[in-house]
């Protein structure tokens, strides 16, 4: 039996096939060497053109419709920082960024904001056009569904007829 497989594994290396395979020559303690699948191979002087969202893993197009520079996933919005000015790719940092917040811009464009989590720096990013409709609406009304102050509260107000404003229809 053990020389029947003996001739088996020698006809396969004779065969044409089995010439193009390689012995594996490393010591069981060594490991293969893998590419870093997270990140599309760079050419010199070009932005990647996918990357893989740090947060969820997705892997993303480099560009979109609506940003030039683009650094967050559409799925889940999170970033990297990876930029001290927008498109440089010169933040040292690389850290995890969390979508916390977003707001208008001037002229009516929103923009999310990120803090990162290494260094704490605050960021805006222009949405994208294929960002997460609903995570961005959640980001914008999560300022309204957790006040820092009882709800209650402004129902007395209002009964009262104080805050000293006026009633928004």
């Amino acid at each position: 039996m053990q020389q029947d497989l003996y001739d088996l594994e020698e006809a396969e290396e004779a065969s044409p096939e089995g010439r193009d395979r390689r012995r594996d020559t490393r010591r069981p303690h060594e490991k293969k060497k893998r590419r870093d699948r997270t990140r599309a191979p760079m050419r010199p002087g070009k932005a990647p053109e996918w990357f893989a969202c740090v947060h969820c893993g997705q892997p993303i197009a480099a560009e979109a419709f609506g940003t030039q520079h683009r650094n967050h996933c559409p799925y889940c919005l999170w970033s990297r920082h990876v930029d001290e000015t927008p498109g440089d790719r010169a933040s040292e940092c690389r850290s995890a960024m969390e979508p916390i917040a977003v707001w208008a811009r001037p002229g009516g464009d929103w923009a999310i904001i990120h803090r990162c989590r290494g260094c704490g720096d605050l960021k805006s990013n222009r949405i994208a056009g294929d960002d997460n409709e609903l995570l961005l609406v959640a980001l914008a009304t999560r300022a309204l569904a957790q006040p820092p102050f009882p709800l209650n509260r402004l129902a007395a107000l209002g009964e009262r007829g104080g805050g000293g404003g006026t009633a928004v229809a």
